[in-house]
């Protein structure tokens, strides 16, 4: 029976429009962003399915299947995405930040740590804090998992390499020391994210790790 209220009959939730011919792509990124949108609401991977995705962009789950074989690549697309657009605000700062190599290291590390904290639930499922699936039950592969953050990583890497071109901190292996940096950072966004109440100054901590960790020189 068709529920009724008092401003009378409840109006049925319209189906998606079907694609044309060669809009198969919109329909996979409109599949990801549902499932970001998902994660955003519950904070919770297991809430994202593929019924539930389905119903977020109002297609049935079998459509799903010629983009995505199962839940575990859906999430895949979505943390890829995230990196991705990590990357591309990593980038944007850096350039933003001018020619100095100091300042750019800044940028980068400040922005890494804002987007930890504007994007939790996300940020979490990027860094296997909400997300950690197991190869061998589903068509992930290791290549997929080991490759992601490579491209967010490799713009710290950059920026540590032109600091020590600079002579502006004295680091020996920028790759390595990228890695020791990020480590550091994600610690402090780990603890501001489940410490209800913080009682330190964040910025002076990050600017705390972002100097001794690169041997950073006075400016």
């Amino acid at each position: 029976m068709e529920k009724t209220s008092a401003a009378g009959p409840a109006a049925p939730k319209r189906a998606r429009a079907r694609n044309r011919r060669g809009e198969g792509s919109r329909l996979r990124e409109d599949i990801v962003s549902a499932a970001a949108a998902l994660l955003d609401e519950t904070g919770d991977e297991h809430a994202i399915t593929l019924r539930s995705v389905a119903r977020k962009v109002g297609i049935a789950a079998p459509s799903i299947y010629p983009h995505f074989p199962d839940q575990p690549a859906i999430m895949l697309a979505v943390v890829q995405r995230e990196f991705t657009e990590l990357a591309t605000l990593l980038r944007s700062v850096a350039q933003e930040a001018g020619d100095n190599p100091r300042e750019q290291l800044y940028a980068v590390c400040r922005s890494y740590l804002a987007f930890a904290k504007s994007h939790p639930e996300r940020y979490r499922t990027m860094f296997g804090g909400l997300w950690m699936p197991t190869l061998g039950d589903n068509s992930l592969t290791e290549e997929d998992l080991v490759s992601l953050g490579s491209t967010a990583i490799q713009v710290l890497v950059d920026v540590l390499t032109d600091c020590a071109d600079a002579g502006q901190c004295a680091i020996s292996d920028p790759s390595l020391d990228a890695i020791t940096l990020w480590l550091s950072l994600h610690g402090l966004a780990h603890q501001r994210a489940v410490i209800r109440a913080f009682p330190w100054s964040e910025e002076s901590i990050a600017d705390s790790i972002i100097t001794r960790i690169t041997c950073l020189k006075d400016a």
